[in-house]
């Protein structure tokens, strides 16, 4: 009998799954329309990765059914998924570095006769896929390692275009890509519905989701917690939803008003970038930091932190000129979160309370010795003021959801006293709820006398949390203005303004 143009290309009922007494999923229930991008959306530790692990053959559920195309679907493993027509776009690459563009994109499903590889048919094959995202140009024959995160990504999503999928998810793909990308990424994803492929579009960014999705399911505390047609669902009902309760204001407004200068950047030059930099941080104040990718933010603030070079120009903090070393900034009153807290921003083996007071260890020590109540009396306290959610302050910062290791990361700068924070992306990768509370935060610490360097890609943010915004390209500062002086249009034409001024130099 054929198949009715209305069943569901995808349907998971009662899908349940635990890990011993933790409830990860209960009764969960998706449908995936035919030719529809479906937005998966929630908290992190909701249980959005669980229930992607179950689909695409990962983990196995305790409960529940799965249907793919109105057949029963219960892949014994990720290539039993892959080869049923599911494929998964991971946030954390999944490529093999030493090998080139085609090698990781044919990986696994490699053509080949009487053990020989059919060179020229796996060529057309990558080089169609590349060609659906526009970036047809990518050398076949470089490593991966060579090519920027962006081009990594579009790698992954080359890979399961060559895999023909019916049913792709995408798991927050928009992370590292530049602008452009992201609008060739969304072209693909639409061709994709157009050609009949179900889409899973897992993304924090709401607005994201309001632009590219058909429909959508919230998850939250491993439950369903509602679905329906993004048309005529504001963005407060879903937040709603998200959180269990009423989210009034996703840009909490707390008053601060900037004070004496804290830190003084004269003409700061690293070893490609920045160039230049001469920008004033005054102490109750939140100066944002925006530009494209690669316009030099992280690099700016890696050379305050003295963890990259300087060539030229001089940081002085509260009228002093501290040492180009890590532990002398630190000292000075400097604090650095990174973007990458998984490889550089925490020690993802070791535990909450070693990462929240590693880099401040003195008041527990005294002749070579640590004093291990006391210690553990302030990491208890440092984590109800911040509320991570953790089983124990032992347990390894790499099992925490995303938002409570962002926590955690923002909790040790606070834990060793800095007076200037150098916050690269910290809402990246986490949700709303928790987005908010480091909004917050970022208002109270700048009310009690904080300086916050604050860099970000998401311009809504920069503009409802700082006082001013400095635009960066090319390891420049284009222009730095009062936040309410930007528009977001604005703040894009002068990073890009300049681009094209230096291309003519």
């Amino acid at each position: 009998m054929p198949l009715s143009d209305t069943s569901p290309l995808l349907e998971m009922r009662g899908v349940c799954k635990s890990f011993g007494p933790t409830k990860a999923l209960q009764n969960v229930n998706l449908a995936v329309p035919r030719g529809a991008i479906m937005a998966l959306i929630g908290e992190n530790g909701a249980g959005k990765s669980t229930l992607m692990k179950v689909l695409s053959g990962a983990i196995s559920p305790d409960a529940g059914e799965m249907r793919l195309d109105n057949a029963l679907y219960a892949p014994k493993g990720p290539h039993q998924a892959r080869t049923a027509g599911v494929s998964m776009i991971y946030q954390e690459l999944n490529l093999a570095p030493d090998l080139s563009v085609e090698d990781n994109i044919m990986l696994g499903i490699e053509r080949h006769r009487l053990g020989w590889l059919r060179r020229s048919e796996q060529h057309r094959q990558v080089q169609s896929a590349l060609r659906q995202l526009g970036r047809e140009d990518l050398d076949l024959a470089t490593p991966v390692y060579r090519l920027s995160v962006g081009e990594q990504q579009l790698v992954e999503i080359a890979r399961a275009l060559v895999l023909e999928a019916r049913l792709i998810v995408f798991d927050e793909p928009t992370s590292s890509l530049t602008g452009a990308d992201v609008v060739r990424l969304f072209e693909v994803i639409d061709r994709l519905k157009q050609a009949g492929i179900g889409v899973v579009y897992i993304s924090h960014f709401l607005e994201e989701i309001r632009k590219i999705c058909d429909c959508y399911t919230v998850l939250r505390d491993g439950q369903t917690a509602g679905s329906g047609e993004i048309a005529g669902t504001t963005e407060e009902q879903i937040v709603a939803l998200m959180v269990g309760r009423t989210v009034s204001e996703l840009f909490p407004k707390i008053g601060h008003s900037p004070g004496d200068i804290v830190l003084k950047i004269d003409q700061l030059t690293g070893r490609k970038m920045p160039q230049h930099v001469s920008v004033e941080l005054r102490r109750g104040e939140i100066l944002g930091v925006a530009g494209l990718v690669g316009a030099g933010r992280t690099e700016l603030l890696r050379t305050l932190f003295a963890l990259d070079p300087v060539r030229q120009g001089t940081v002085r903090v509260a009228q002093i000129e501290p040492p180009h070393s890590p532990h002398a900034r630190i000292r000075a009153g400097l604090g650095f979160v990174s973007e990458d807290r998984k490889t550089e921003g925490l020690a993802q083996s070791r535990s909450v309370a070693d990462n929240l007071t590693y880099s401040r260890l003195s008041p527990y020590a005294r002749l070579g010795w640590l004093n291990l109540r006391r210690r553990q009396a302030a990491v208890s306290d440092w984590m109800n003021r911040m509320q991570i959610k953790a089983q124990s302050s032992e347990q390894p910062v790499a099992a925490l959801s995303g938002g409570n290791q962002q926590k955690v990361a923002l909790a040790r700068v606070l834990h060793q006293q800095a007076d200037v924070l150098l916050l690269d992306e910290p809402t990246r990768g986490i949700d709303v709820g928790t987005k908010a509370e480091i909004y917050r935060l970022m208002g109270e610490l700048a009310a009690n006398g904080k300086a916050i360097l604050f860099v970000s890609s998401y311009l809504p943010e920069l503009l409802a949390v700082c006082d001013r915004i400095a635009v960066m390209s090319r390891g420049r500062v284009r222009e730095v203005r009062p936040a309410n002086a930007w528009t977001e249009e604005e703040i894009m034409s002068r990073a890009v303004s300049l681009e094209e001024s230096l291309t003519h130099e």
